[in-house]
């Protein structure tokens, strides 16, 4: 078995890593297991020399079918990017708690508040493009500004 491994190893891994699409590791467990297969049944395995790759490769190949029907009958395995898609479900359901919160929050507030609130936030104005554009001091809409944003944070943490 050691001479046969020796002398079969380096072909049937280069083959394998072309079924498996490049992946080492999977071809070295499917080596791994055409090996197993093979000493099970040593008697079969021919002498010579051409006769034994030949047989190997084509338990290589059986192997490599086989581990691909496996693949197909279960679920797909997970990987380190779908655990953390996995552990931030609670993440999510945390953000859509808190937007409803947000959403609640705003529509409590009066018209002024949520007017002032819209043309700095939502639309991007500076306070004295608000004040001109609403038609009041700046004093006012700074005053409303932090009163609004005061009765938000309130609402939410409340």
């Amino acid at each position: 078995m050691v001479e046969l491994h020796a002398e079969h190893r380096t072909a049937l891994l280069r083959f394998l890593i072309g079924l498996t699409g490049g992946e080492w590791y999977a071809a070295e467990d499917l080596l791994q297991e055409t090996m197993i297969r093979a000493w099970r049944s040593l008697e079969s395995v021919p002498a010579d020399s051409h006769g034994s790759r030949r047989w190997l490769l084509t338990v290589a190949r059986r192997v490599a079918i086989d581990s691909a029907r496996r693949r197909q009958a279960r679920p797909a395995e997970t990987g380190p990017v779908d655990a953390e898609r996995i552990a931030s479900a609670d993440d999510t359901t945390e953000i859509v708690v808190l937007a409803d919160s947000w959403r609640n929050a705003v529509r409590c507030l009066s018209d002024t508040h949520r007017n002032i609130l819209s043309e700095l936030y939502f639309r991007g104005r500076s306070l004295d493009e608000t004040a001109q554009t609403l038609g009041i001091p700046l004093g006012t809409v700074k005053s409303r500004a932090h009163y609004a944003v005061r009765s938000l944070r309130e609402a939410v943490a409340g």
